[in-house]
C-alpha cells in the first residue's frame, strides 16, 4: 500500500525514507495537498537495462571537467 508523505517531511528526513524505500516501500509525495510524485524502489530488472557508455572517473581521477570536454569536440 502506498502511503502519502509530504515533501517537507521527505526533505527532513531523507535518510529515514531512503531505508523504507530500499526496504520496498513506495510514498506519493504531496506539496500543499497536491501530488507532486511518486517515489519508489528501482526494479532490479529495469537497472540492467542501464548500460555504461563511459566513466569519465576512468580517464582521471575525479572526473572531466565539462568545458574540457565540450572544447574537444
Amino acid at each position: 500500500m502506498e502511503k502519502i508523505i509530504g515533501l517537507k517531511e521527505l526533505r527532513e528526513n531523507l535518510p529515514a525514507y531512503e531505508k523504507k524505500i530500499a526496504a520496498g516501500d513506495c510514498f506519493l509525495v504531496v506539496k500543499k495537498s497536491k501530488p507532486v510524485f511518486r517515489i519508489c524502489p528501482i526494479n532490479h530488472d529495469e537497472e540492467e537495462l542501464w548500460e555504461e557508455v563511459i566513466d569519465f572517473t576512468k580517464i582521471q581521477k575525479g572526473g572531466v571537467a565539462i568545458e574540457d570536454l565540450l572544447s574537444r569536440l
